[in-house]
């Protein structure tokens, strides 16, 4: 990876909201998943990526999700477990025509029977496509 690629990253984390002390849990971490976007993240955040089996109460979540993982609807409830007050789940799926692709539609069919929505979504790298997703307000 370039010098240019490590920058791309970094803005990515900060557009992410991700921010110095936050605790940033990962799910679905795979073979493709993009090392130097998480290596931002844990730069910005100052620490690693807690993994799917860590309990403390998180800040953000991110989920890399690929078409053929499971139930969308199970993995986004999941990820809500130690999910602070506030706290976003960015749904990192790969964009169209890569491997695993997920059509939105599965994301906006999903996301409001695990109690969240959509608020916007962000080109994170040349492969992969990132979703903000919130708790619903009560």
């Amino acid at each position: 990876m370039g010098e240019t690629d490590t920058a791309a990253d970094s803005n990515v984390a900060a557009r992410l909201g991700f921010k110095d002390g936050d605790l940033i849990q990962e799910f679905g971490y795979d073979e493709d998943v993009d090392l130097g976007l998480r290596d931002a993240i844990e730069e910005a955040v100052g620490s690693d990526l807690l993994d799917e089996d860590d309990h403390e109460v998180v800040d953000a979540v991110i989920v890399w999700w690929r078409d053929g993982d499971g139930d969308l609807v199970d993995m986004l409830v999941d990820a809500q477990t130690t999910l602070g007050d506030g706290g976003v789940i960015w749904l990192l799926t790969p964009k169209q025509g890569r491997d695993g692709h997920v059509r939105p539609m599965e994301v906006q069919e999903s996301a409001p029977t695990a109690g969240l929505h959509s608020t916007s979504s962000v080109g994170v790298s040349k492969d992969w496509s990132a979703m903000r997703l919130v708790r619903k307000k009560q």
